[in-house]
């Protein structure tokens, strides 16, 4: 050990002309020139690229460097450090050709199931680690498989072909994350696209016939569908049609009501002016009548009548012409006061002399 120590503390590099010192220099020379051509012939196990969307993942003799790096040039040492690129943006993983028995047991393939999936780059060296490159392999095409056989073992054709195909996308996706979030976190399911299933011949025929029976029947209770609701709009209309014209009817009524009510009262205004004025007229008349009554009573004194008497006498005045002149009868009636009173007066002033003839 302290002779050891000692050629540790003092090195003494060989003469030039000892063997040591040559064969220390022809390696690495020949290091150096092995760099080299190996630089000049194989270019890529130097300096490699990371493209775009991708990380670089490192193994050294197998082990699995924590090392990541990003896209772009980088070194590494040829023939020892190997170098893979791992996708971190999203792939479609495509699974193909998968065959599965129903419920039934009826045997049907699914040509193409499609996952959207992505590894999260955080988890790029836990996932790498665990499941290696081809990650998918295990937790995408492996488990697709499971899922589909799963699914199909507990549903009939029925079931898988027509009244839950359109679950099966949600129902993958939901049974693929659940595994990876507990498993391999790093790895995100986006989205799964089944397409329809390969089914037996003689199964499709039925199938289409039934789908051809079901179609007439839906066509069948859509016609029905289609008639009763044109009956009930003719309904609707004839029902709106009659309103209008009981509407229209009630309008006419109620203006007819109106003008006659409006010419029984006019009626009544004419009537009761007519009624005003005659009666205005016959009171007018009463007391002309009335007042003239009076004025006549006011005006038949003795002077009066003898004043018509006289004027009466001298209007029918006749000229007779012969041997006797006839006998005038003088009515009393039309004498009255005239033969008692006035002649009376008259008898004593001495100015009338009554003569009759014999």
């Amino acid at each position: 050990m302290d002779a050891q120590q000692r050629r540790t503390e003092n090195p003494r590099a060989p003469p030039v002309g000892e063997p040591g010192g040559d064969v220390t220099s022809i390696f690495i020379a020949f290091g150096v020139f092995a760099a080299i051509a190996a630089l000049v012939m194989f270019p890529s196990s130097l300096v490699h690229q990371v493209p775009e969307g991708h990380v670089g993942a490192y193994w050294r003799g197998g082990a699995l460097l924590n090392i990541i790096t990003e896209p772009g040039f980088h070194l590494k040492l040829p023939f020892i450090t190997n170098y893979e690129p791992v996708q971190v943006t999203l792939q479609t993983d495509q699974v193909k050709d998968i065959p599965c028995g129903t419920k039934g047991g009826v045997m049907i393939t699914f040509e193409k199931i499609e996952v959207v999936n992505r590894l999260r780059k955080d988890y790029v060296y836990d996932t790498l680690l665990n499941y290696g490159v081809n990650y998918d392999n295990t937790w995408i095409y492996d488990k697709i498989h499971h899922e589909i056989n799963q699914f199909c073992s507990s549903h009939s054709l029925q079931q898988v072909y027509i009244d839950i195909f359109d679950q099966i996308d949600e129902r993958m996706k939901e049974a693929l994350q659940a595994d990876c979030t507990r498993y391999a976190p790093g790895i995100e399911i986006i989205s799964v696209r089944v397409t329809k299933p390969k089914i037996p011949e003689s199964v499709r025929r039925n199938f289409e016939q039934m789908e051809e029976e079901r179609t007439k029947v839906l066509i069948a209770i859509e016609k029905q569908r289609v008639a009763e609701k044109e009956a009930e709009t003719k309904k609707i209309m004839a029902i709106s049609e009659a309103e209008k014209n009981a509407n229209v009817s009630m309008i006419h009524m109620q203006q007819k009501l109106t003008e006659k009510d409006s010419s029984r009262r006019e009626a009544d205004i004419e009537n009761q002016m007519y009624l005003d004025r005659q009666k205005s007229l016959a009171d007018a008349d009463y007391y002309r009548v009335l007042r003239e009554a009076e004025a006549n009573k006011l005006k038949l004194t003795p002077e009066f009548l003898e004043l018509k008497f006289i004027d009466a006498i001298a209007r029918n005045t006749k000229m007779f012409f012969g041997d006797k002149v006839p006998n005038m009868v003088l009515d009393q009636r039309l004498l009255g006061n005239f033969l008692n009173h006035p002649t009376k007066e008259k008898s004593d002033n001495g100015n009338v002399e009554m003569a009759t003839d014999s």
